[in-house]
């Protein structure tokens, strides 16, 4: 969520996938509340727990899931207090995850956290419902959370030494974590315009690009970078524009050459 507000780029997004341990419940009412969806990946399903809005409230089918009933006198009663922390949040005051971690260190004594751990009840158990009924957004859940960890497999590889930060100092561990993914987008950079060129080889030669193929495609090829080689830095020197060619894809389609051209060897730069 940090990287989310602080985010100053045209592309807005308002979609925080996370893994299982994502779900926290003052996760959900927090997120909520900063107009941010939540799609974490549930793994299991032993501590969830569906929350009832009332006594009186029954369904038909379903009725079996729900364990426990939404507390809404604590929501209402400090609406406002969590309103004014949201709007700390949103003025920069305060960051979400210093925010989330204050509360959770007293969170049995803090009202506030309990407020907003029986709202995230109610959006948690919203999702909870909508995942286990809307096959589409189980797989593009999934989908963005494999993104997300070949991603960060890509950045430890990268890294030098492993994923282990050598210093205590804030600045240094900044400086570490942009200076590896400034590598990754050069690295990705390059492995997509040599994916470019060669596709747009493919279809001057009159072959079909088929949409199975272009699935497979990634942008966090590394067989052929020397990990460990000497890394230079040349401003004056512009890439080629990429120029991708129009590309007519078609369901069902496929060519095996495609793919096994895609693997060729290319130059590391």
């Amino acid at each position: 969520m940090d990287g989310l507000l602080s985010n100053k780029s045209e592309i807005q997004p308002d979609i925080l996938h996370a893994d299982t341990q994502g779900q926290s419940e003052v996760v959900f009412g927090l997120a909520f509340l900063l107009a941010i969806q939540l799609m974490p990946r549930m793994r299991t399903w032993n501590d969830v727990i569906f929350y009832h809005p009332d006594k009186e409230t029954k369904y038909s089918h379903i009725d079996k899931l729900f364990s426990s009933i939404v507390d809404w006198s604590l929501v209402e009663t400090h609406w406002q207090d969590m309103m004014q922390v949201v709007i700390s949040i949103q003025a920069g005051k305060v960051l979400p995850s210093m925010l989330l971690r204050k509360l959770g260190t007293y969170s049995r004594k803090n009202k506030l956290y309990k407020a907003f751990r029986e709202l995230g009840r109610v959006i948690r158990t919203l999702f909870l419902l909508d995942y286990t009924s809307n096959p589409e957004l189980r797989r593009c859940i999934q989908s963005a959370t494999v993104k997300v960890e070949s991603y960060n497999d890509f950045l430890d590889w990268i890294t030098f030494g492993g994923p282990i930060m050598k210093s205590g100092d804030p600045i240094e561990q900044e400086k570490i974590l942009k200076y590896t993914n400034l590598v990754a987008n050069s690295i990705m950079l390059h492995n997509v315009v040599h994916l470019t060129e060669i596709i747009n080889e493919i279809i001057e030669d009159g072959k079909v690009v088929d949409e199975e193929s272009i699935s497979r495609l990634s942008p966090y090829i590394r067989q052929h970078i020397r990990r460990f080689g000497q890394y230079t830095i040349n401003m004056d020197k512009k890439p080629k524009p990429l120029n991708p060619k129009p590309i007519n894809i078609q369901k069902g389609a496929k060519d095996d050459s495609f793919l096994s051209r895609l693997k060729r060897p290319v130059s590391t730069r």
